[in-house]
């Protein structure tokens, strides 16, 4: 006997679920979706001082390319979104932060996705191990001033939309 699928799942990943909706739009109009359920996330801007801060360089196997990143990583179940923030900074820069302030919240692919971003800035850093990351990591970590980060963004080497808008809401960029 095999198991049924509720109505409208089509794939239940180890991160990820697709599944196709119908939804009757506020004008009226009715779309299938399909849509991403995803558990959400929590992004870190680690400040070692008013004007450095800790960016990765990680590798991207969905584009073939490594981008310039902050730390970020997805909730584990029922983890909040500031121990999520906690998690990651310990594993892929190897400090801990005595403070932490929530910057904002963003939706990333609102489209087909339902991945909500909740975006910390981490201050009083102290260096507690070596970057640890996960095996599915490749990852660098590096420590750019307001304006390395300025150029690289002009440059068009960050392209990652949720460091992006971290960086935006740390009035970085």
């Amino acid at each position: 006997m095999s198991k049924s699928r509720p109505p409208g799942h089509i794939y239940k990943g180890r991160l990820i679920s697709l599944r196709l909706q119908e939804v009757i739009l506020p004008n009226g109009f009715k779309v299938r979706l399909e849509l991403i359920t995803h558990p959400g996330a929590a992004l870190v801007v680690p400040f070692l001082s008013r004007n450095r801060i800790v960016m990765l360089k990680q590798f991207r196997p969905a584009i073939n390319s490594y981008l310039y990143e902050l730390p970020a990583g997805t909730l584990n179940a029922k983890e909040t979104p500031l121990e999520c923030a906690k998690r990651e900074i310990l594993e892929e820069t190897g400090y801990r932060a005595d403070k932490f302030y929530l910057l904002g919240e963003i939706y990333p692919v609102p489209g087909y996705s339902s991945e909500k971003i909740s975006i910390y800035k981490a201050e009083a850093l102290k260096k507690a191990s070596e970057v640890k990351g996960d095996a599915d990591e490749i990852l660098e970590s590096h420590i750019f001033t307001k304006q390395k980060v300025k150029t690289i963004f002009k440059e068009g080497k960050l392209k990652d939309a949720k460091t992006i808008s971290a960086l935006a809401l740390c009035g970085w960029l």
